[in-house]
């Protein structure tokens, strides 16, 4: 009897170990097909040979391609003659050829306009942003169109729900989109309260089991909010107490986030609207109002990216904007796991004489990406890239500053999952006073930053150099 289980056992071993690894190859032949980019391909076909089994389930969650669109041709020619009703006439001439390319390759991209004569302030701490949106909130007399990665039920996030419920009671009409992974650990109790005072609430991406289990990949990052057409805010600060306090990890969180009056806060609406519509809602028509034109107004183009579109538009921009780079290229990120185009890119332009420097938090929220970042240092040493960790808290900012026109501020991590997996948007201004601004205020960043030295950098522990580029194997699925 003893006998005939065992051999019974061995027939299932042998079974369960065929079925294995034909779904392994199988899977690998899948991946191969697509035609990916070959580090993210082997990236992926490394987790499955090295984790068995849960390789399998990171594959089906997180590695399935995405093939749809955002929004139907006939919405889109809408959206766009409700837009250009509101066009302006807009001249470029004055702008330096390099911004004049980039103003064009946004334009192939994605057909965004570029709005001139617009007023812009950057915020750089939560409390001064907050303070600032609430009051333009209260100020609503038509509608609020807003959207965030997270929506927290805490304090900051409570104060913004009672301002949107007062509004909508008020006849406002308020919709809200919030990403259904960002802000899962927000409760459903506290959208609900939202949808009984009239607020039109959904998630983005809703993650159902199993069914749509492999939407947890695609997240909407976007942080965006409209005012009735002529207030609009965009940055990298979610609606959370975090950017005010620093939460529980760190004594502050530093972020930039943009406030826009102008005609570009039309390019807001139509960003939203797209959005709105992926989730199946009535197309937004909302009136735009004839907008101001600032006579020392600074010119803004919004780039949007997502894994539905036909190019990586945002990865494709900065490619750009560092390659034709003269002087100076400022970035703030919090994550830095380039593509191979953009290491290459900002390697490039450093060995050119170009002042290439990069700042990212000493300590991040996530300690997997912070060490999966530290392992392009080396390499982006040895071509001149300055390296600074900033010390006095978490560092989110995901901002570019070139020479001294361009300016992106916005959602966009400089990593894999934002380039390729996330919908995000940044808006590009182009303006030599703004330009200026931003420099002083990453000048002054510096002053709370430690500079990475090659000669420190390379006597860093063996096991931290192992743990780094194990890490770098996986970041481009990271």
């Amino acid at each position: 009897m003893l006998e005939f289980l065992g051999s019974i056992n061995a027939w299932l071993y042998w079974i369960f170990s065929i079925a294995y690894a034909v779904t392994i190859v199988s899977i690998v032949g899948v991946i191969i097909s697509e035609n990916r980019n070959p580090v993210k391909s082997l990236a992926w076909v490394t987790v499955l040979l090295l984790l068995p089994v849960v390789g399998i389930i990171l594959y089906l969650f997180f590695g399935r391609s995405i093939k749809t669109r955002m929004i139907s041709r006939r919405n889109r020619r809408r959206l766009k003659r409700h837009h250009q009703t509101l066009s302006v006439k807009s001249s470029i001439q004055a702008l330096s050829p390099e911004s004049v390319g980039s103003i064009r390759l946004s334009r192939s991209l994605t057909s965004t306009a570029f709005y001139p004569g617009n007023h812009v302030d950057i915020f750089t701490d939560g409390k001064t942003k907050f303070d600032r949106l609430e009051a333009d909130l209260r100020a609503a007399r038509r509608y609020i169109n807003i959207q965030y990665y997270i929506f927290a039920d805490d304090a900051t996030g409570r104060r913004i729900s009672d301002i949107l419920k007062e509004r909508a009671r008020e006849g406002v009409t308020v919709r809200v989109i919030y990403d259904h992974v960002g802000s899962l650990s927000t409760s459903r109790r506290f959208f609900r309260e939202m949808e009984e005072a009239g607020i039109e609430v959904h998630p983005f991406f809703k993650v159902t089991f199993p069914p749509f289990g492999t939407r947890i990949n695609w997240r909407n990052h976007r942080k965006i909010c409209i005012i009735d057409g002529t207030v609009g805010y965009i940055g990298g600060m979610n609606v959370a107490d975090r950017y005010i306090d620093g939460g529980k990890k760190f004594t502050m969180w530093r972020d930039n986030h943009a406030r826009i009056e102008g005609s570009a806060v039309a390019s807001l609406q139509y960003s939203f609207a797209i959005d709105w519509s992926f989730m199946g809602q009535e197309l937004i028509t909302d009136p735009l109002p004839r907008p101001v034109s600032f006579d020392d107004g600074v010119g803004v183009q919004l780039l949007s990216s997502g894994p539905t579109a036909q190019w990586p538009n945002i990865a494709f921009q900065f490619i750009r904007v560092i390659a034709a780079a003269k002087h100076r290229v400022y970035l703030y990120t919090p994550y830095f796991l380039p593509t191979e185009a953009l290491l290459k890119a900002l390697q490039t332009a450093a060995l050119a004489g170009v002042d290439v420097r990069v700042l990212m938090p000493r300590r991040s929220d996530s300690m997997m990406l912070n060490e999966a970042s530290r392992s392009y240092v080396s390499e982006c040493l040895r071509s001149g890239i300055k390296f600074y960790l900033y010390t006095a808290g978490m560092m989110h900012a995901k901002t570019l500053i070139v020479d001294d026109e361009y300016v992106s501020v916005g959602s966009t991590n400089f990593d894999f999952r934002s380039f390729e997996h996330n919908f995000e948007a940044n808006i590009q201004i182009y303006s030599r006073e703004v330009n200026a601004h931003m420099a002083e205020i990453f000048r002054d960043d510096l002053s709370s930053c430690v500079r990475i030295l090659p000669s420190q950098w390379n006597r860093r522990p063996i096991h931290k150099k192992a743990i780094q580029s194990i890490l770098r194997l996986l970041s481009p699925i990271l």
